[in-house]
């Protein structure tokens, strides 16, 4: 018995999903006066203060554009959860650290951003987990095939 799929309502509910999993994490950032992107950005920042990381690197790894990047870094700066220094190698680059502020809420936030994944996938098994992330994966390289499809027609004369 075949069933068809509303692919249409498929990608609607995809947007949903990661509206609602956003309003989540905005509220439970709050108590600490951070967003839920700030709280992604910090603590993948944390990860990386021993060498540091940059917007670029940051920008590779989120998908985020670089000027909302820069604004989220902003933020984080005057809230004192990151610093920033030249790096030396190339004096145009910045790299960013995570300060002791930072990493004073890297505990409560790593609890936080599980408890919101422990809620997300609650009585999923295995199985439909590791289903879920396979095809999650295929959805982004067909995605990035067509973005560099569409990149290349358009500097194509």
């Amino acid at each position: 018995m075949s069933v068809d799929v509303d692919r249409s309502m498929m990608i609607q509910e995809n947007r949903q999903i990661s509206i609602q999993l956003e309003q989540l994490g905005n509220r439970a950032m709050a108590q600490k006066g951070l967003t839920a992107i700030q709280a992604h950005m910090l603590l993948y920042i944390l990860e990386h203060s021993e060498e540091g990381t940059s917007l670029t690197d940051i920008h590779q790894h989120f998908g985020y554009s670089m000027a909302a990047l820069s604004s989220v870094t902003k933020r984080l700066r005057e809230k004192g959860y990151v610093r920033a220094e030249p790096c030396a190698r190339d004096d145009r680059r910045k790299l960013l650290f995570g300060t002791r502020k930072g990493e004073a809420v890297q505990e409560t936030l790593d609890r936080l951003m599980c408890s919101s994944q422990d809620q997300l996938y609650s009585g999923f098994s295995q199985e439909e987990l590791t289903t879920l992330d396979r095809l999650q994966k295929k959805m982004l390289r067909n995605l990035s095939a067509l973005m560099q499809q569409d990149s290349k027609e358009v500097t194509q004369p």
